[in-house]
């Protein structure tokens, strides 16, 4: 006896099985005899499809795999058709299912078994999954439809054809690396968007910081400093501005550390100290009563092409500069340029650094550039909350930063210290 082949059989009626188990199940209240196919069919089918692939592949015929897979499916759409007629029906699912399920039984015998398993129970999940991917379709906007398949062209189609090597006599230039950082950095803030999204606003100013912090949380300052000016609980407000600026913190450092693990060392002494002041009042939201009213974010898509570009760009200009201004005054230019780009944006400089970190930057160099970059930025976001918001949005928001600002570098100090010693 044939064990192998007994058991590629086997997993080819089990594969119709599993089928034919959503498919009976989903038309369970018809009467006996008035489906074309249930359980016992799609069985059927996905054994026959084993069966014909194991003649086929004994004789060394494989044209009766296909000539097998014509005939079945032809008997099955013929019945299938008069069945649509009857219930006026024009899905094709059914027959599609069952053309799976005999190629699926094939595949079983004559290639890959798990493959071929894993494909069965990928279709039945489909299958079944039917009103919730309906349902998903007529919740989905355009504009999310379109940001989505901008994300896998950039990732599955612009990123394998960029050149993966460096285009500037200072290797600070590498196309495919900076287009795979700004997918991450996309990917991220898609994250964010989509966490918005399903739980929205209306679930607390925390969750609204928490995911909007993912996107922009200078966004998330701005926003909830013009509420608490409009006289809503600025207490409330600057503890979720404070949470976005924490996102903000915790983003960079695993960016930074994907990018370069050895920086983690460097970066959390003080990155997560400050991370944890931020989260502080927080705490009074999770645990206080739950807000019901909007959060009243705005987030846009993240995903509009010119944006998208346009931070690639970004990104390869303050990499180059970072490499110059290393290159030409070592650490005491990085560290003003660090400041400035704090001003508007943390992401483009600490991944630009990250990528020359170790190599034309010294570790350390990079990690104190980011550090000051993190720094001013938090200082700029204090700022602008400050000038935004009213006098009580702006103490608060102004003390939890100079407290973050000031664990965070003592701590930090600190552990460098420690690893001198």
């Amino acid at each position: 006896m044939d064990t192998d082949l007994a058991l590629r059989l086997t997993l080819a009626l089990a594969i119709g099985l599993v089928v034919g188990l959503e498919r009976g199940w989903r038309e369970r209240e018809a009467a006996p005899g008035s489906r074309t196919a249930g359980l016992r069919t799609y069985a059927l089918t996905g054994l026959l499809g084993g069966i014909f692939a194991a003649i086929a592949r004994s004789l060394d015929a494989p044209v009766l795999i296909g000539i097998g897979f014509l005939g079945s499916i032809a008997v099955f759409a013929w019945f299938k058709r008069d069945e649509s007629l009857a219930d006026h029906d024009y899905s094709v699912t059914g027959t599609v299912a069952a053309m799976l399920v005999f190629a699926l039984g094939a595949l079983a015998v004559v290639g890959d078994r798990n493959i071929a398993a894993a494909a069965g129970i990928a279709t039945a999940a489909l299958l079944a999954a039917r009103e919730w991917l309906h349902g998903l379709v007529a919740r989905i906007t355009w504009q999310e439809m379109r940001s989505t398949l901008l994300l896998l062209a950039m990732t599955a189609i612009v990123l394998p054809i960029l050149p993966d090597r460096a285009l500037d006599p200072l290797g600070a230039i590498n196309l495919r690396e900076i287009w795979g950082f700004t997918i991450l950095l996309a990917g991220l803030s898609y994250a964010g968007y989509l966490g918005m999204r399903i739980l929205g606003p209306s679930r607390g100013i925390l969750v609204t910081a928490l995911t909007g912090g993912m996107v922009s949380s200078t966004a998330v300052t701005i926003t909830f400093a013009r509420r608490a000016a409009t006289g809503e609980d600025a207490a409330t407000l600057a503890a979720g501005a404070a949470a976005a600026g924490a996102v903000s913190l915790l983003r960079v450092l695993v960016v930074s550390t994907v990018i370069e693990p050895s920086l983690f060392a460097y970066l959390a002494a003080a990155a997560i100290p400050a991370a944890l002041i931020f989260l502080l009042p927080a705490l009074r939201l999770a645990l206080g009563p739950a807000s019901t009213g909007s959060g009243g974010m705005r987030l846009g898509n993240p995903f509009e092409l010119l944006p998208v570009v346009g931070y690639a760009v970004l990104l390869a200009a303050i990499g180059f500069a970072a490499a110059f201004v290393n290159q030409q005054f070592g650490s005491a230019g990085l560290y003003p340029l660090g400041a400035i780009a704090g001003l508007a944006d943390v992401d483009a400089f600490s991944v630009s650094t990250a990528r020359l970190a170790g190599r034309s930057i010294a570790l350390q160099d990079a990690a104190i550039a980011t550090l000051i970059c993190l720094g001013v930025n938090a200082v700029a976001r204090a700022a602008y909350g400050a000038v935004l918001g009213g006098s009580r949005f702006r103490v608060r928001l102004l003390l939890i930063t100079a407290a973050a600002i000031v664990a965070g570098s003592a701590l930090g100090t600190i552990a460098q210290l420690v690893a001198q010693a």
